[in-house]
This record gives C-alpha cells, structure tokens and sequence, in this order.
C-alpha cells in the first residue's frame, strides 16, 4: 500500500458523530460533501486553483446542521473534501481514467455520473476541466475507500440502527446543497429538492410532509428532479424496516452571499426551516410506531 496515501487519511479529520447517545428524536442528519479539509496529495496533484476545487463542495451546508442537535437529533458530519473522495458514490464507481495504467475493463460498467467526471475520486468539472495532473495509483484509491469510505458508512449504519432500536423508527436526512436552478417552464425554478429514490428510500407519508412542511414555510419545492438521492439513500434507506432516508438540496443562494462563497444572512432563517422539518418529521415518526404499537396491543 501507498503509505503516504495511508498516513494522510489516518491524519485527516474524516467525519464527525454528534448527539447520538443523548439523541431525543430518531433522527440522523448526515453531511457528506461539505468537507473542507484537502490533504497535501490533492493541492500538489491539482491542475487548477483550490477555489475551483471547493466548487465540489456543499459549501458551508454543514453550518444548517448545527440547530438540529438542538433539536434533539444526531448529526455526522464528513470533514475530508469531495476533492479526496465522494461519500455520495458506490466504491466501485471509479473512473478509469483515474486510475495509473488501468484497463477499462477493470472497473464496472459506469454510471452516469462517473462517464459526467463525477464518480467516486471525482476527474473534472465541466466549465474547467480535468483536474489533476496525473492519474491516482490504486493503492491511493483503496486507502480513501478503506480509511475514509468505509468507516464513513458503517457509522451511519450503526448510528440508525441505534436510533432504531431506541424509538422503534429512524430516519436519516441527507442534506446537501446546489447551485441555484434555472426555471422550467412558467413557475419559479425550486429553492429545495427532496430526493426518496423515487419512492424506494423513504415511505410516501414522510416525504408528501417534507414537501408540505417546506411549502408552509413559502419555498418552491420540488421532488426527485434534477436530484433523486446517490448511494447513500440506495444504501441505508430501507423504509420497510422503519428506516427511512431522504436527500434534502438547498438553494445555495437562500444561505450564502452573492459570491456563494461564505455564510449570508439568510443563513438563520434556513437553518431554523431545516431544524423546524426535523421535528415535524421526527414527531409524525414517533406518532406512527405510537399507533402501531397501540394497534398491536
């Protein structure tokens, strides 16, 4: 193994686990594009500047997080940037391109988002393009997965299966954030997207009150479009079980300022919508597992 690519990730800040132990509501609020931590590897390698790099991040959406262990919820936060390595995408989601002296044939069929640059070391963006010198080993990329990835995900897992077993129910929120959309048709481009995997990472009555919930609050929403939720709902949603998961995308206009760069003022007001939806979400959970427990009986 690269040991220096081991060294670094055993020294980055990976993520971070809050609340849990003294969570009052079942639910989980995860992070993971909002890192900002990018280790010597990434600066040295980068062909563009720094700033274009955290055009990959979520930028400050971590920030709308911190009223929610307010309210009573756990949050687990990632801290290594997106540049480093995507929590959002499969570990078999590599770009061979990405990879020294990889045959195409060594990775899976890829998906959309890897053939777009996007996969799970993201390779470029689409108004600056590629963006490292030099193509990754696989003993780089298997550290990521294996320091970073894995333990990112197994935490989340063990995080729900604790609230589950505390409140009979959980439900994890994956918040992330997007650039301001463009209008489709006559109506005002959606200021939030709520992602269920269409209908398969969350039941139905949860995810009609997200929407709901957030109309109240005057937003235009929308739902599954233009983002339906990646592989964290794929993996740790199983509504079946009472373990439920949605992607929340903010407008990054509503809490940055112009240059969507740094907290704005509008930041108060979204993360008070963001802590208000959580214990509207939480508290219909909770009446649920309440009215089957009293059906049982």
């Amino acid at each position: 193994m690269d040991m220096r690519s081991a060294d670094q990730a055993r020294t980055l800040r990976l993520f971070s686990l809050t609340g849990l132990a003294e969570a009052r509501l079942p639910v989980l609020v995860a992070v993971p594009h909002a890192g900002r931590d990018y280790p010597d590897e990434v600066i040295v390698n980068s062909r563009v500047a720094l700033q274009v790099l955290q055009k990959l991040e979520d930028r400050h959406v971590d920030m709308l997080a911190s009223g929610a262990v307010a309210s009573g919820c756990a949050t687990l936060v990632a801290h290594a940037a997106r540049a480093w390595i995507d929590l959002n995408r499969a570990p078999g989601e590599i770009d061979p391109q990405m990879v020294i002296d990889a045959p195409r044939t060594a990775f899976a069929q890829p998906s959309a988002k890897v053939r777009g640059g996007l996969g799970l070391v993201p390779r470029r963006l689409a108004e600056h393009g590629d963006l490292w010198r030099r193509s990754w080993s696989r003993e780089s990329i298997a550290a990521r997965i294996s320091q970073l990835h894995d333990p990112y995900h197994q935490a989340l897992s063990d995080a729900l299966a604790v609230l589950r077993a505390r409140f009979g129910c959980a439900l994890l929120i994956d918040l992330h954030s997007m650039p301001p959309l463009q209008p489709e048709g006559a109506g005002p481009p959606p200021r939030f997207v709520v992602g269920d995997r269409y209908g398969r990472s969350a039941g139905a009555r949860l995810c009609d009150l997200t929407m709901r919930t957030l109309g109240q609050r005057g937003y235009d929403v929308a739902l599954n479009h233009p983002y339906a939720g990646g592989y964290v709902l794929e993996r740790h949603g199983r509504p079946a079980r009472d373990i439920h998961a949605l992607q929340l995308e903010v407008d990054r206009s509503l809490y940055l300022d112009a240059a969507l760069d740094l907290p704005g003022q509008g930041i108060v007001a979204v993360r008070e919508t963001v802590a208000q939806l959580i214990e509207t979400l939480a508290d219909d959970l909770l009446r649920g597992v309440g009215n089957i427990a009293i059906a049982a009986e």
